[in-house]
């Protein structure tokens, strides 16, 4: 494939999970020894790993689909995008020869397009779980197999959630993590807090957002502090564009709670790595399911016990009671019921932290990806 090009087209400028594995297709596809040119929609912390790995970028507002574009105004501004970057992008896939196209994410429309009008072949990669609402999920799942040459599915979960595609057209293909940073990673987050040694610190990475369960997260601490009073919780991540609202939310349910002096929210950090290694409990409490949670990965990977609520793809990565535990994203006192065992055992915590560690180090390393990624790519 020596010399042959590849137009990436990805969605967003971030350092979450669907970005950071975009890096590590990158670096299959540099490996395989395509030449790749990269469209995102801005810029962003992306941006600077992207360009490190000697890519070239193309910033274009191409169209990415939001829950707040399906509106008539929000359909109006987004079909400008789309018809104005397909007339770059066409001019750009004639220009450069470009013969695959390769869509991360099913919020990203504009690969199918051109796949259709310009008969390059076209690779999606699906992250999300969509069920809501029915008529979206109709019809974005008729435009993905109507624009597909191949469909690489991050879970099972996403590929039984694509119920009206065939199956045999549905590629798994895992996540994978660099594990060496977070095995390496050595932090004093309890002195950047300011609190003591003796309290436990319960801890959460995501996207501000309605479903990746902050306001879970609150909930659970408010009746676990009730009890526990050497505990603290930590928050980090930021919100997507036209959800910073949440930020005012999420600070009222924190005094509502009477958690203020107990909560930490420490908003966007890079340093994924050394804040995880100075947790003592990870949680993913999503209360949707969560495709593939990288940060589930990546709190296995610095030997955290991780709890993740027990839908999507989590239950393909936590082994409930062996790396950590599955909860109910509904019920508070349940989930309150399996803290307290990794609460009240130091051992028990670094038990599962070990076993977490070892299931990222055989089933979910980036090496594996990078060879099984190039394994699908070539069958196209």
């Amino acid at each position: 494939m020596k010399g042959r090009r590849v137009l990436v087209i990805f969605g967003a400028a971030d350092l979450y999970g669907a970005s950071r594995n975009l890096i590590r297709s990158l670096q299959a596809f540099k490996r395989m020894g395509w030449d790749i040119i990269t469209v995102l929609p801005y810029s962003g912390p992306l941006v600077e790993l992207i360009e490190a790995e000697g890519i070239r970028i193309i910033q274009l507002e191409h169209g990415v689909i939001r829950r707040q574009v399906l509106s008539p105004r929000g359909i109006v501004k987004i079909s400008g995008q789309i018809f104005s970057a397909y007339k770059q992008l066409s001019t750009l896939i004639k220009r450069e020869k470009i013969e695959l196209i390769y869509t991360n994410s099913n919020v990203n429309i504009i690969g199918g397009l051109l796949r259709k009008t310009h008969k390059v072949k076209h690779i999606w990669h699906i992250h999300e779980i969509v069920e809501k609402p029915k008529w979206f999920k109709n019809s974005l799942e008729f435009y993905i197999k109507n624009t597909e040459d191949s469909i690489l599915c991050v879970s099972e979960a996403v590929r039984k959630n694509l119920s009206s595609i065939k199956p045999e057209r549905l590629k798994l293909l895992y996540n994978g993590i660099n594990i060496r940073p977070f095995e390496e990673a050595d932090y004093d987050l309890k002195a950047e807090l300011g609190i003591s040694y003796d309290k436990i610190l319960i801890g959460m990475v995501a996207r501000v957002n309605l479903w990746k369960g902050q306001f879970y997260f609150l909930d659970i601490a408010a009746l676990l502090h009730k009890k526990y009073p050497n505990l603290h919780f930590v928050m980090a991540g930021d919100a997507f564009t036209g959800y910073e609202y949440l930020y005012d939310d999420i600070s009222r349910h924190i005094e509502r709670l009477g958690l203020g002096d107990v909560v930490t929210d420490l908003g966007f950090r890079s340093d994924i790595p050394e804040l995880l290694n100075g947790l003592d409990i990870f949680v993913v409490p999503s209360i949707l399911p969560d495709p593939l949670p990288t940060t589930v990965l990546e709190g296995m990977a610095a030997a955290k016990p991780v709890v993740a609520t027990a839908h999507g793809g989590a239950t393909e990565m936590v082994i409930d009671g062996e790396t950590g535990f599955l909860i109910p994203w509904d019920k508070n006192e349940e989930a309150v019921n399996v803290f307290e065992k990794l609460i009240d055992s130091p051992q028990l915590r670094k038990d599962m932290g070990r076993a977490g560690q070892k299931r990222v180090k055989e089933f979910f390393n980036q090496e594996k990806y990078l060879i099984n990624f190039a394994k699908l790519v070539s069958e196209v």
